[in-house]
């Protein structure tokens, strides 16, 4: 399917691996010239050369901490109308409440919940009078079903949710759209290194921990981050425009709700 949005200008938040790697390069597939970005400079430019050769594409590195008011403005300093914007940072990582201290919340607030919000900010009024914007935050399924350990992430995520819902459709007129996508289990670097924690405190094999993990997904696997990124593009596409303001769930069937 041609998605119609060749030659859009795109920034993808923490994008030199996992999932906001997928979605660059799904991106980059249908002719988006796209930022990528990362903290570490090595593998970003291995990320964007290897971008480049499988697509042809555009592809301007940027190493940066986004949660950082520097990094945005280096983001924007090397697109400064993007068209596409996909928000990604990492979480928090678990931890028991009782842990965190004001700071950590702050941080936690910060890193999930307003550095989206600050991104959104500056791409905002470019794409409103373009007539063309498409905005997918990735959060978590945590946000529909809060996990004991995520408990800052999924507050702050969810707190992103209900900020954005309404702005979402105050932009709705112009071709704007805003979503979200949450992520459950995917085959990412984050997930496998979660789970030698948890093989190593229950006594077990990492291959038996995602085993043990798989058996509760009734897809009876992992997602693969290609299916993501596939999932993110379309969102982005000319034929998402009718489409805002929506929580998109990928997690294998995991969330037990009707909706």
């Amino acid at each position: 399917m041609d998605l119609g949005i060749a030659g859009r200008k795109a920034i993808v938040c923490a994008s030199s691996r996992g999932l906001g790697r997928a979605c660059a390069m799904r991106l980059a597939e249908a002719g988006c010239e796209v930022v990528v970005n990362g903290l570490d400079p090595a593998r970003l430019e291995a990320t964007a050369a290897d971008i480049r050769k499988k697509t042809g594409a555009k592809v301007t590195a940027v190493a940066a901490n986004v949660a950082t008011p520097e990094g945005q403005a280096a983001l924007f300093a090397a697109c400064p109308e993007p068209d596409i914007l996909i928000a990604n940072n990492a979480g928090p990582p678990f931890r028991d409440f009782r842990e965190l201290d004001r700071q950590k919340m702050i941080d936690g607030v910060i890193g999930n919940m307003i550095v989206p919000v600050e991104l959104l900010q500056r791409a905002i009024d470019p794409m409103i009078r373009k007539k063309f914007g498409r905005i997918v935050n990735i959060t978590s399924g945590s946000v529909k079903m809060p996990l004991v350990g995520l408990d800052l992430s999924s507050g702050a995520r969810a707190g992103l949710t209900a900020f954005l819902a309404g702005v979402a459709r105050s932009v709705a007129q112009h071709n704007v759209t805003m979503n979200f996508l949450l992520p459950g289990p995917f085959d990412t670097d984050r997930l496998r290194s979660n789970h030698e924690i948890t093989a190593k405190k229950q006594g077990i094999t990492v291959e038996q921990a995602l085993a043990h993990r798989m058996s509760t997904i009734p897809a009876r696997r992992l997602g693969q981050a290609d299916e993501f990124g596939a999932t993110c593009a379309f969102l982005c596409s000319a034929h998402a425009g009718f489409i805002t303001g929506q929580n998109i769930l990928m997690d294998g069937g995991i969330f037990p709700g009707a909706f």
